[in-house]
Formats: C-alpha cells, structure tokens, sequence
C-alpha cells in the first residue's frame, strides 16, 4: 500500500532492527532520523509479495537444479559436491533481483505466470556466479553464514590429503563452478517456458548486465589496487556493479519480456526511463547500505565478518568520503588499515570511530534518503499500473532499510 503523507515520517520508524541492541561499538547505527523526503510513507502490507516470490523462486531453482543433479550424476558422482555446494548457495539470498524483475514484469502489464519466476530465478543464478568468483577475488571465506565455495573446497582437498595446494585447488573449483552458474542463466530463461522472442529480449538485457557488472567489478578491484579513493569513481562502481546490476536491469528485463510480440502488449514509450530513473537510485541506496552493514553491521544478521571489507581495502563512498575529511592523524591511520589482511579488531574499531567523527557515515545516510526520495519521485511520475508502483515502492525500502 502506498500513502502519500502530507508530513515527512522518521526513517527510524521504518527500518527494521534499527532500534534493538547492536553490537558493541555499533552504537551509530540503532537508529537513524531522517526523513523521506517525497513525503511518501510506505506502509509495509505486503505489496511487494516478497514471501511469495521467494517461495517461486526458490522452489524453481530447486527444479533447476535437481534436473542438472541428475544430468551429472550420469557423468561422474565426483561432479555431485559441486552441485551441493550450488545448491547451498543459492538457498539463501534476499531475492531482491528476481523481485524487481517481477515486478518490472508486472509493471508492463504482465500477468501472475509460472514462467516468470522461472526467469527471474535465473538471475539468482548470474548472482551466485559473481558471488563465487567475487569470494575468490578477495580471498573472502564466509559467504551467506557458510564457507565460501573456494574455502568449502579447499577443506574438502586437505581433509583429503590430495596432492598439491589445498588453496590452489579450492580457487580452480570456485573458479568452474561460477563459470557453470554463468553458462545456466542462460539455459534456466531458455527453459522459463516463454517464447523465442521474449526470451531473445530477455537474453539481450542479461548480455548487457554481465558487461556492466564486469565494469564495475574491475573499476573495483582497480580501485582497491590504486589505493587512492575518490568519491566519483566510487560512485561510478556503485552505478555499475549494483545500480544497474541489481535493480535496473533486472527491471528491463521483466519488462522487455513482458512486451514481447508474443505478448501482444506494448510497453508504455516512457516506462523504460522511468523504470531507470526509479531503478539507478535505489540501487545506488542499496549499495551505499550494504557498504554501511560491511562496516558496522552485526555479522549474525550479514552472514560474513565485519572486518572483512576493510581487510579486503574495499574503496567504497563511505571511505572515499571519511579519507576527503580525515585529518593527517586519521588519514595516515586509514591508509595504513585499510587493506591490511591482518587488520585487527582494535585498528578497525578506530577506522569505524574516524568514518563516525569525520561525518562520512552520516552522509551516506544522507545520501540514502535522498536516493529513496528521488526513486519515489520517479516512480510517482511513471506510467505504472497502483500495484505495481506501490510494490515497488516497498521494495525501495526492503532494499535500502536493513540489517542484512
């Protein structure tokens, strides 16, 4: 349900968790007061159906994945730990990229239909392939509250006693098995049970995620190597490997697919850049959230250490923000941390205090709500069906106010 409110509503209202006990030196992020600023308060009733779409999904990876069991299996049995440790992976997740594939669907017009699920659930699919191969880039072992699939592996091989490196080993499998779960986008929207033409529209917009999101990802291990933050390059890696990523194109994609010619629906000229002017910023509050949780989240609820994205040096808004405002002290500090593998919970906990008293993490709180105002704004203008846009506008929240 979606309420237009003449008076700003507090953020600290809305955003689950925020106000229950954090971890020590967390305190900043139990509450938060701002306001939405287009004065749109979204009531969480549901329209987003996010229970429901995780359940379809969910169950249609499982179907996915029980017909690529068995075309192994018939192989070699030795192939049965990868598809298990598949398996494991995609089990989890928000689903928030089928989701707004979903709704992009539904915001062309497109009818409740098994076989949109199925093609969204493909994007969970390209999702674990970057994650997999994301976790080797950054020697990251915990993915989603389990070993990450190199280190699930590596432990297999040393347990073992094989021959060789036990690490070497582990990233050649992570390695494999992300380029598998690339290959099956492809054939899982193939097998969705839609017609050649939407899945061919549907093929396209996969095509130019995959290239977006390696610009981003590469931007991003660039970044990480230079050493050197900026505000504008990090945001232009935002934009690529999770705005664009995350929601935007998977908005494209439902709704190509769901005015193709097959369909005999013809999407409104202007939906496409409206479902971009709504999908950029949401994305980039999804990111800048999720490089918040990184910092100070609760690794319970994140499901990977806390520290880890400071061990990795990842170059992120929040730090290119805090290294512009540090002061010598603090600017020497930080760049000896972040990006020390070794980096201990003291010298972290002095980082989280700089990114706190520099303001940095404030701005990006900031920067989030003007984000969500601005995809509100959007989506108040576009030519989409009440349900539609209300589910959207939850979502907006779902994936901008959370704790995991």
């Amino acid at each position: 349900m979606l309420v237009v409110a003449k008076t700003p509503m507090p953020l600290t209202q809305v955003i689950p968790g925020r106000n229950a006990a954090s971890p020590p030196g967390r305190a900043a992020l139990r509450t938060r007061t701002g306001h939405l600023a287009a004065s749109v308060t979204i009531m969480s009733t549901g329209a987003a159906d996010l229970a429901r779409i995780r359940t379809e999904v969910g169950a249609a990876l499982d179907e996915f994945i029980a017909r690529q069991r068995r075309e192994l299996a018939g192989i070699a049995d030795e192939l049965l730990p990868c598809v298990d440790a598949i398996a494991d992976l995609v089990a989890g997740g928000k689903r928030l990229r089928a989701a707004f594939c979903y709704w992009g669907w539904r915001a062309c017009g497109g009818a409740d239909r098994p076989e949109i699920f199925a093609a969204a659930a493909s994007l969970e699919l390209l999702h674990a392939s970057a994650l997999v191969h994301d976790d080797v880039m950054d020697a990251s072992t915990i993915r989603r509250g389990q070993p990450a699939a190199h280190a699930r592996f590596a432990a297999t091989h040393a347990s073992a006693g094989w021959r060789g490196s036990s690490a070497t080993f582990g990233a050649g499998a992570a390695i494999l098995i992300g380029d598998l779960l690339l290959a099956w986008t492809d054939e899982m929207l193939r097998a969705s049970g839609f017609g050649p033409a939407a899945v061919w529209r549907g093929l396209s917009e996969l095509d130019a995620m995959r290239t977006e999101v390696f610009a981003g990802q590469y931007l991003d291990l660039l970044a990480q190597a230079s050493g050197k933050p900026a505000i504008d390059s990090a945001l232009r890696v935002v934009t690529y490997k999770s705005a664009k990523y995350t929601v935007e194109r998977p908005l494209h994609l439902g709704a190509v697919m769901a005015s193709a010619p097959e369909a005999a629906r013809v999407a409104p000229p202007d939906l496409r850049g409206a479902l971009t002017g709504y999908g950029i910023p949401v994305g980039i509050a999804f990111q800048l959230r999720d490089d918040i949780l990184g910092v100070f989240g609760d690794p319970a609820k994140t499901g990977k250490p806390v520290i880890g994205d400071l061990r990795e040096g990842k170059r992120t808004v929040m730090l290119a923000i805090a290294m512009d405002r540090a002061n010598r002290d603090q600017a020497a500090l930080m760049d000896r941390a972040v990006g020390d593998p070794g980096l201990s919970e003291e010298d972290a906990e002095q980082v989280r205090a700089i990114i706190t008293s520099t303001g940095a993490l404030a701005e990006c709180e900031a920067m989030i709500d003007s984000k969500v105002k601005q995809a509100l704004a959007a989506l108040s203008a576009a030519p989409i069906a009440p349900l539609a846009a209300s589910a959207l506008a939850e979502l907006a929240i779902a994936a901008t106010a959370r704790a995991d």
